[in-house]
């Protein structure tokens, strides 16, 4: 099988001879392959992170001088590559190969080296198979997920969560996969990560120039051996551009070798993304972190170290209904999403299918597209069922398009933090904790809060603290919206508006039966004439009449504002909450 693999690499490397010598690589030659046309250019100019400016000295200057930290970091890209252990029905060994995580779950690596489903379920992963290291070693698990194609010759297979001595795969990470094309250019050197001959984990650098670029696969002079197959192929940011699979041997001199071929990595992704909409709901899941969209001039770097992590796949949202609207009881005890003023519904930004409501796992969320934030979310909160999580990464939300979204350039380097619309910890209950965890570090439920407004000990945390408390030792369910104030005075910050006040309606069924909805209203104005600096100074929560939060922002709560307590109270303005004891239910 490798030596097959060897002679079609071959054939492709001779058949491109001629084309390579003359240096009629343009798009005259009309040949179906990508060439370094100025479009490459811009794209591989664009995928090179404003902070790397190693890679844009060598990309468009030249140089060719390394960064002391390119080691530690291929070190930490590393971790994500094994060895590879085929074995027969008897356990006898009979093969290695070499191969990488590219999700928390799924290893990447040659069709030839797991040709089958059989021979997958008798073989295992190898990680930290490295000098004076106990090397973990994982049993694959094809039953859980298991795609294979001859033709790019790679094969994406689960891995077993625990190694044989207990071990847990996610300490290994995993290495993300970029489906846009123009990560690497000709002339350009890759860096190969293998266990060659079987071997210890060893690393090829520099005088591995990438030589030419096929439809379907890459052809350097990067140094390989038997064994090597399957390893993953960097580019100088340790991104990974190709699955090496095979050499190309020299037609002159037996056992030489002139080059060697990897399999582009956009092809594979391609592939994958034609073949799932065959998988199984579960199986459809487990590709949500292998590939990143079409991104643009600050790329997500690998998963050790990013500021944000990789947007789900589209398929992941399949099915999602998002908030329920009776889920504190039918009739009477149904609280629907609230209705939007004519200009503010004008101003959503929709789905592909026309939608403008984003479900998310028991909460949803409407957006501004002018704005760039959340008109509002809303959340169901069951106290009886309540769990905790972990922190994860934020993402962007691949349903809407980007570009009313606001990321990580509004948030860096400054005293702005993420602050979450739906608290993180209220949506967090039942089975699909993990998922719901997950789902609120989207940019779509944040909303730009001073760090002294956000995380200070106050009484908006406080608020939060006790809706949550409340639910939760009552072992009640509660529906509770949260959004931004928008004003057309809002300073403006880094190309967005940044709202003053935050404002929420948690809405609880009371020992009677009967609904409670209360509004609060809060602001961080004080902190807003300088977002770089630390800022000073106490704020106050009040607790206000619905309608008065229906005034300041477009949304009409229909029926809910008769069940606010402070509605039958002359006063406009609402109270100052002090303590808890202020908050009336």
């Amino acid at each position: 099988m490798e030596q097959d693999q060897e002679q079609a690499a071959l054939n492709r490397y001779l058949n491109r001879m001629p084309i390579r010598e003359h240096h009629l690589m343009d798009l005259l030659t009309k040949t179906p392959f990508e060439v370094d046309t100025p479009e490459r250019v811009a794209l591989r100019k664009k995928l090179i992170s404003r902070e790397d400016s190693i890679t844009k000295e060598k990309v468009i200057v030249g140089n060719d001088i390394m960064p002391f930290n390119y080691l530690a970091k291929g070190t930490k890209a590393g971790k994500s590559v094994c060895r590879i252990v085929t074995r027969e029905e008897s356990g006898r060994v009979f093969g290695y190969g070499s191969g990488f995580l590219v999700t928390p779950t799924l290893l990447l690596t040659n069709n030839h080296v797991l040709q089958n489903f059989e021979t997958a379920s008798l073989s295992s992963a190898q990680f930290d198979y490295e000098a004076d290291v106990q090397f973990q070693e994982f049993r694959l698990a094809p039953e859980v997920f298991f795609m294979t194609n001859t033709e790019l010759d790679f094969t994406l297979v689960a891995v077993q969560e625990q190694s044989t001595l207990g071990k847990n795969l996610k300490d290994y990470g995993y290495l993300p996969l970029v489906k846009q094309t123009g990560k690497i250019l000709l002339g350009e050197y890759v860096s190969v990560i293998q266990h060659p001959k079987a071997e210890l984990k060893a690393v090829v650098l520099r005088e591995n120039k990438l030589i030419d670029v096929l439809e379907n696969f890459l052809h350097y002079t990067a140094d390989t051996n038997p064994g090597s197959s399957g390893s993953p192929v960097f580019n100088d940011s340790w991104m990974v551009v190709g699955l090496h699979h095979a050499s190309v041997p020299d037609p002159n001199q037996s056992g030489k070798y002139i080059a060697n071929e990897g399999v582009r990595i956009s092809r594979i992704l391609e592939f994958i993304e034609r073949e799932s909409g065959g998988l199984r709901i579960d199986q459809k899941r487990l590709l949500d972190h292998i590939a990143t969209p079409v991104i643009s001039d600050h790329p997500i770097e690998n998963d050790f170290g990013e500021e944000e992590d990789i947007p789900f796949n589209l398929e992941r949202f399949e099915g999602f209904t998002g908030y329920d609207p009776a889920f504190l009881g039918d009739g009477q005890k149904v609280v629907p999403h609230p209705k939007l003023r004519s200009d503010l519904a004008n101003d959503v930004a929709k789905q592909s299918n026309g939608e403008y409501i984003l479900p998310y796992t028991h909460f949803s969320v409407v957006m501004s597209k002018s704005r760039r934030l959340a008109y509002y979310t809303v959340v169901n909160i069951d106290g009886k069922q309540l769990r905790d999580e972990k922190r994860v990464k934020w993402r962007m939300d691949p349903r809407i398009d980007q570009r009313y979204q606001c990321g990580n350039e509004l948030y860096k380097d400054n005293k702005l933090d993420r602050g979450h619309l739906v608290r993180r910890r209220d949506p967090i209950w039942g089975n699909q904790s993990n998922e719901a965890n997950a789902d609120t570090f989207h940019y779509t439920n944040c909303s730009p809060q001073h760090e002294n407004f956000n995380q200070s000990e106050n009484l908006w945390l406080g608020l939060e603290d006790y809706l949550l408390n409340h639910v939760e030792n009552n072992k009640q369910e509660a529906s509770v919206f949260t959004g931004p104030i928008f004003r057309e005075n809002d300073i403006v910050y880094r190309g967005v508006k940044i709202p003053e006040e935050f404002w929420k309606v948690a809405v609880v069924v009371k020992d009677g039966g009967e609904l409670s909805a209360t509004a609060y209203l809060v602001s961080q104005k004080q902190f807003m004439n300088d977002l770089e600096a630390n800022v000073p100074g106490a704020f106050k929560t009040f607790q206000v009449k619905v309608s008065l939060i229906e005034g300041l922002t477009g949304l009409d709560f229909g029926s809910l504002r008769n069940y606010d307590p402070m509605e039958r109270i002359e006063s406009t303005i609402g109270h100052l909450i002090e303590t808890e004891r202020d908050i009336r239910l």
